[in-house]
């Protein structure tokens, strides 16, 4: 995993400029800090023996120049940081665009919704935090860690020992404690989470056709299962992170009164001669321990950070990886030949699963196919609805549709009395997206943005699913015919359905029974279309009722 977060953060092309200012930017605010601290520790203790004024003017001065200075500092290692995060998070995002435009199209139609986004949105998000939380604060942390005991050890070699080891507890156990806490949280915590939220949504939305399946029960446990594995990884997880969070006060703790009992032993040992433990010397070695454990406050954070950015490496490099064309993708076609002549209008229909979708992401080029087509446009049948207006949703499809023309296609696909209900017409705004219209309703919405396309050949994925047997016999009937009706007669339809009606005008038929045996029966060979027709209308009450719970 961690050769995946080296590959990963190399799409960052971070500048070693850049990350080099930030961490001296970092160092000189702790060093602030850290001198603030000694400072003022003998300004205190050398003000207690009251001396002429003029002794203590220069520690004064001192002290306000090292307060400013170290906001001055903190704030240019921030800006510092961040510059180099969001400049590597650009590259980043432009890099995986890129290598997934120009790879196997399969990599990308492989994913699940919402992969994609997740991939370049949160999990670079994640590696963009290695650089502010991990990289820069490690850096300084150990700059600084390194100093304080360098400057403790001039004092006393037995406190900068003592030092040494609470820094390791703080800046070293801690983390780990911490990576540990969050590895938990993030692989077991998360995984059952997710499996939890799925099985309780899927028994709330569909828990009626889960009862008549009998698997009603089954959902349940499920999500009780899920819900119990959820608790014991955070119960898990809370082991390791308590102690990560009470490493720290402890260390500070053992610190400050080992320094201090050492000092006070040298104090009692040399009486404050020369040269020996002055009180000045003590109030140093009592207080620089307090500022230099202000280094190992992010690591922790760092530890944290770094194991999430783990993850999120070990699912980019997986997606870069499935770029690359395989034998198995380059295998991934159909045995069937189709004739798309301009102006055709062909049907594909078959089982669930049998690769009718396959087909047309085929001819849209989206899978490697020697059948793909130019000026296809592939519109699935999951396509995403905008929490917009419904003019905008259709102007996905092309930005100059103007309103008319948007309500002419959605009378076309039988949305009129919808739209002529609606207060604002196309203008109206869908509250929550696809939430806001119905199963039917969103099919033909998204029919209409397909139509509204410039493309010359239109794959429909399942455009009549949701709709009711005679609505949709009668929108695939428009969707063939060749009136101008519902689509131009010189553009081409190749469009995927269950269910066919007999008499369509069809060009074509493709049947897939399965993704080797195919059969495909000529548009003039009504008997056979009219076999085709009775077999899907037949058998679709059934496969619809238990086919989506299946998929459920």
């Amino acid at each position: 995993m961690t050769t995946d977060l080296r590959r990963a953060l190399g799409l960052f092309e971070l500048s070693p400029k850049h990350v080099l200012m930030a961490v001296a930017a970092g160092v000189a605010t702790l060093g602030s800090a850290l001198t603030l601290a000694a400072v003022s520790a003998w300004l205190i203790t050398r003000a207690w023996q009251m001396p002429p004024v003029l002794d203590l003017t220069v520690a004064v001065v001192a002290v306000r120049a090292l307060g400013i200075s170290r906001g001055v500092f903190r704030y240019l290692e921030r800006l510092a940081t961040h510059d180099a995060a969001l400049r590597g998070m650009v590259s980043a995002r432009t890099r995986l665009y890129s290598t997934l435009a120009e790879g196997d199209p399969a990599a990308t139609v492989a994913l699940h919704r919402g992969d994609l986004i997740a991939r370049a949105g949160a999990d670079i998000d994640a590696l963009g935090d290695v650089v502010v939380r991990a990289i820069v604060p490690i850096c300084v942390s150990v700059v600084m860690m390194v100093a304080a005991v360098g400057v403790l050890a001039v004092f006393s070699p037995a406190a900068a020992s003592i030092l040494f080891l609470a820094l390791v507890v703080a800046g070293v156990v801690a983390p780990i404690l911490a990576g540990r806490a969050a590895e938990l949280a993030e692989t077991e915590g998360s995984a059952a989470r997710v499996e939890f939220t799925e099985a309780a949504v899927l028994a709330l939305d569909h828990g009626a056709e889960l009862r008549v399946a009998g698997r009603l029960g089954e959902t349940l446990a499920a999500a009780s299962s899920s819900n119990r594995r959820s608790v014991r990884a955070r119960d898990r997880a809370a082991i390791p992170g308590a102690f990560a969070d009470a490493a720290l006060p402890l260390s500070i703790g053992a610190s400050v009164l080992g320094s201090l009992s050492v000092g006070i032993a040298l104090y009692g040992t040399d009486g404050g001669s020369p040269g020996g433990m002055t009180p000045m010397a003590l109030a140093i070695l009592v207080l620089v321990p307090l500022a230099a454990f202000e280094a190992t406050t992010a690591l922790p954070g760092a530890a944290v950070a770094l194991t999430k950015a783990r993850l999120s490496a070990s699912r980019i490099v997986a997606t870069l990886d499935s770029t690359r064309p395989s034998r198995a993708s380059r295998q991934r076609t159909l045995d069937v030949s189709v004739e798309v002549d301009p102006g055709s209008r062909i049907a594909v229909v078959g089982p669930s699963g049998s690769g009718k979708t396959t087909l047309l992401m085929q001819l849209a080029g989206l899978l490697p196919s020697e059948m793909a087509v130019d000026g296809a446009r592939f519109f699935a049948e999951d396509a995403h609805i905008f929490e917009t207006s419904i003019l905008e949703n259709l102007r996905v499809a092309r930005g100059d549709i103007g309103a008319d023309e948007a309500t002419a296609a959605l009378v076309g696909v039988g949305l009129g009395h919808w739209i002529s209900e609606l207060p604002d017409g196309v203008e109206t705004i869908l509250v929550g997206g696809a939430r806001a219209v119905s199963g039917g309703q969103r099919r033909r919405l998204l029919l209409a943005r397909a139509l509204l396309s410039d493309a010359p050949v239109l794959l429909l994925d399942e455009p009549t699913e949701h709709l009711d047997d005679a609505g949709g016999a009668d929108l695939l009937r428009a969707l063939l015919d060749r009136d101008d009706t519902v689509v131009d007669r010189s553009r081409t339809v190749v469009l995927v359905t269950h269910q066919l009606p007999a008499d369509t005008c069809a060009d074509q038929v493709i049947e897939i029974e399965h993704s080797s045996t195919t059969t495909v029966h000529d548009g003039a060979d009504e008997n056979a279309l009219r076999s085709v027709g009775s077999r899907r209308t037949l058998g679709r009450t059934r496969e619809r009722r238990w086919s989506e719970v299946d998929e459920l």
